[in-house]
């Protein structure tokens, strides 16, 4: 029987709505066209109905289950699905039995997909090792977690980890819209219009899972049906803001990705941090996330804030911000959400220090002013008799050969020399480097006064 057979009965057949629209080929499967499309990995092996073993891994709602399902139409292999959490190694054994009788008495592979499969425990996921690798069964399996910490070793090296991501704003849109549209599956033949702003919402709140946009769709369509119906109104219903927030349980935050309000509020947080002010920062951060933001944008910016605004005064502030952005990439939402809190309020708390930026930013116009100056001879690589003969590392004093690695010669070009671009804050670990350089500096003065002196002998 057709996978998709159950999912083309009416809605009144108490089939939800995500589970109603599920595309029923490849050419319908939206946001991932380089993996599924012609030419593509997957896309080659279900025309050749050669599908290999492989983890489905991505965020709920992108469409692993879809994929599996299609991958299993496509193909002439006995098809087997479960869940990871319904399932033990009974049921496992009874399908490697059943993957046995049809090898020997049809001739036909077995296609097992395995849902969540992160939930099965070490013994049960051995149990597939043996049967992988001898072909008895292609084992496709489907994840949310990170497979290189919830998969053993040993199956992932007989598996092909395929990453799904989070559908964008323009898939999700696109599959609304079929299913407003579609009469046979989907809402298409009520009247509906989705105003644009409960639209945005719906779309901004669903962060790439389809199945909540469409399940949240078709109650706020049932609610602006009936109301249409208490009121008697004729003609096309609307759908309202309102309608879909119920739908959700989620009130639309005043937020827009990609307009206004995402620059007036990642300027807030920029600027809540280089003042200082911990909890301006969190709260900024976290209205920013509310809104759907994508966290790792947040993330980027802060290590960028790391950089600029703190700098030298505290170089672990780059660290941290950096291992937040790890530590949000392994955890994922909600729970990596806090790294970015802690990378927040230790930003805000540092000493700062914009040097590094001034010192950048001037040293950009010195050398748009002077042009390509040569390098000094005496620093030059002489990797050749004839560049040595040129002068080409002569008189070069290596540093580690004095006191405390340190010699006074000049590093910058003719015309240059003496020239300071950073200049270091009494801040934090900068007044350390500031009393370093200020050192070196009587040590170079020094050494200049000497050479005069005896110049003038």
């Amino acid at each position: 029987m057709d996978l998709f057979d159950q999912a083309g009965r009416h809605a009144a057949g108490g089939i939800p709505l995500a589970e109603r629209m599920r595309p029923r080929s490849l050419t319908e499967f939206e946001g991932h066209e380089s993996i599924v499309g012609p030419g593509t990995l997957i896309g080659s092996a279900v025309s050749r109905d050669q599908v290999f073993s492989m983890i489905l891994w991505g965020p709920p709602g992108c469409g692993k289950t879809t994929l599996a399902r299609l991958m299993a139409n496509a193909t002439a292999a006995h098809f087997v699905q479960f869940s990871a959490v319904l399932a033990g190694v009974r049921q496992i054994r009874d399908v490697i039995e059943e993957a046995r009788r049809q090898r020997e008495f049809h001739r036909r592979r077995t296609v097992l997909f395995v849902d969540e499969i992160h939930r099965f425990n070490k013994a049960q996921q051995d149990a597939f090792l043996h049967h992988v690798e001898s072909g008895l069964i292609t084992l496709i399996g489907a994840t949310t977690e990170n497979p290189s910490f919830e998969v053993i070793p040993a199956l992932m090296s007989r598996c092909r980890v395929i990453v799904l991501d989070a559908l964008d704003d323009a898939a999700v849109n696109r599959i609304v819209d079929r299913a407003l549209e579609d009469s046979e599956r989907g809402l298409g033949g009520q009247g509906l219009v989705l105003e644009p702003e409960a639209r945005a919402h719906l779309v901004a709140a669903a962060e790439g899972d389809v199945r909540r946009a469409l399940n949240s769709l078709e109650i706020a369509a049932a609610m602006a049906v009936g109301e249409g119906e208490r009121k008697g109104q004729q003609g096309p219903v609307s759908i309202t803001t309102a309608q879909v927030e119920q739908a959700l349980q989620q009130k639309m935050l005043a937020y827009d990705k990609a307009g206004e309000a995402h620059f007036n509020l990642i300027s807030a947080l920029h600027k809540s941090l280089r003042g200082s002010d911990p909890d301006a920062a969190v709260y900024w951060l976290a209205r920013m996330l509310a809104g759907g933001e994508d966290p790792l944008y947040i993330a980027r910016r802060m290590v960028r804030f790391a950089a600029e605004d703190v700098g030298l005064a505290d170089p672990f502030a780059l660290t941290l911000a950096m291992a937040a952005v790890d530590a949000y990439r392994m955890l994922g939402s909600p729970e990596g959400e806090l790294a970015l809190v802690e990378a927040a309020v230790y930003l805000a708390t540092a000493p700062k220090s914009n040097r590094l930026y001034t010192a950048y930013g001037q040293v950009m116009e010195t050398i748009r002013q002077t042009g390509s100056l040569p390098v000094p001879l005496h620093i030059r690589n002489a990797p050749t008799g004839l560049m040595k003969k040129l002068g080409y590392g002569r008189n070069y004093r290596y540093a580690h050969d004095f006191e405390d690695a340190y010699t006074p010669q000049a590093y910058l070009p003719e015309g240059l020399e003496g020239k300071t671009f950073y200049r270091p804050t009494e801040r934090g670990y900068e007044k350390t480097v500031g009393q370093r350089l200020a050192r070196w500096r009587e040590i170079k003065a020094r050494a200049g006064e000497k050479g005069r002196k005896d110049d003038g002998q």
